[in-house]
């Protein structure tokens, strides 16, 4: 017995020997481990570290681009968003922006986008990333944007992968719409003041104003847009949705995804409408900074507090899937915009 476990011991530290070096290493195709499923049995982290978010986040694109060969809204574009919140200078982040461009000049010259809501969340996505990091907007950029604008419907919004059921991404329109418009707002060189953009906004605002958000992440969304660009809500419209979210805070001091997005589950399980999690958390913090609430809000205060106390061993927040317990993928989503949240609050 005591042989079995001095075996088991050097075993637990040799894996912690090599978490340690993974987190120090920065990850690249050629290094890189897949990251373990998401699961809410994982382990919460001993303390903070924001080293192993990155490491997550980092892992979790290069994996995801690598065995998937696409770009997806819960992963790669979410990343895009928010891994200049820690640092733009990691290998996997140029990696995975180079991929991103190679999709534009590579293949949409060849056989086109996989579909229209690519355009769109590829346009958001390098855009805000131009905007966290050269303050310029790429040429590639541009190319996204403008084509974006060419696959609008008249009624102002975008053909979406309704039917896949995974929300709040790839659940209806109305998020397709509230992207167009943060990426349009937010990319530099004043690219919103352009004619197609214009034109585009405009679109935009009728169906904003003949479809109003149907749940609170979606305000929260045309909220967020809101701060780019103007007169997609008024500022009643604006405080209402403030109030409204702020109201939605658990007793534990996050936010739970099901209470923002109600959905019926495909597995027929019931939705936790009470456990606090990544995602509901860190984007419900991110947008409230951006519609300009002060971080010491008692709120806000107690949610990076969770946050800093929820992380997981793989330093990753998780986020349990409204739609089936299988992969949770949702969970990177939610571990970016935990770190957006953090960086919007002055935490390290």
């Amino acid at each position: 017995m005591a042989i079995a476990r001095a075996w088991l011991w050097c075993v637990a530290v040799f894996l912690a020997s090599v978490v340690s070096l993974q987190a120090a290493d920065p990850v690249t195709l050629e290094n890189l481990i897949a990251p373990q499923p998401n699961s809410a049995d994982e382990p919460f982290a001993k303390e903070f570290s924001l080293g192993k978010a990155a490491h997550f986040l980092d892992s979790a694109s290069l994996d995801w681009q690598q065995s998937w060969q696409c770009f997806t809204c819960h992963t790669n574009i979410s990343y895009l968003i928010a891994r200049p919140s820690i640092s733009a200078d990691a290998p996997a982040h140029r990696e995975v922006r180079k991929y991103a461009e190679g999709l534009i000049s590579l293949r949409w010259e060849e056989v086109g986008p996989r579909f229209d809501a690519e355009v769109v969340a590829i346009a958001a996505a390098l855009s805000l990333n131009d905007s966290a990091t050269t303050k310029k907007l790429h040429p590639l950029t541009r190319t996204a944007l403008d084509r974006m604008w060419t696959v609008q419907r008249e009624t102002g919004d975008w053909k979406w992968p309704t039917r896949c059921g995974w929300p709040p991404m790839e659940s209806d329109e109305h998020y397709g719409v509230t992207l167009a418009a943060i990426g349009t707002g937010a990319a530099p060189d004043d690219y919103a003041k352009t004619p197609a953009a214009q034109a585009g906004l405009a679109k935009i605002r009728t169906f904003l104003k003949n479809n109003p958000p149907p749940d609170l992440h979606h305000k929260a969304m045309v909220l967020w847009a809101s701060t780019y660009v103007s007169d997609l809500i008024t500022a009643e419209e604006q405080k209402a949705c403030i109030k409204e979210l702020l109201a939605a805070e658990r007793p534990t001091g996050g936010w739970a995804f099901s209470r923002l997005y109600p959905w019926s589950r495909a597995d027929g399980k019931e939705q936790d409408l009470e456990t606090s999690d990544g995602y509901g958390t860190g984007f419900v913090i991110f947008v409230l900074r951006r519609a300009g609430v002060p971080a010491k809000e008692p709120a806000i205060a107690r949610g990076v507090a969770w946050l800093k106390s929820h992380q997981r061993e793989s330093g990753r927040w998780f986020t349990r899937s409204l739609n089936k317990d299988n992969e949770h993928f949702i969970s990177h989503a939610g571990t970016a915009y935990a770190v957006m949240a953090l960086a919007a609050c002055g935490e390290k």
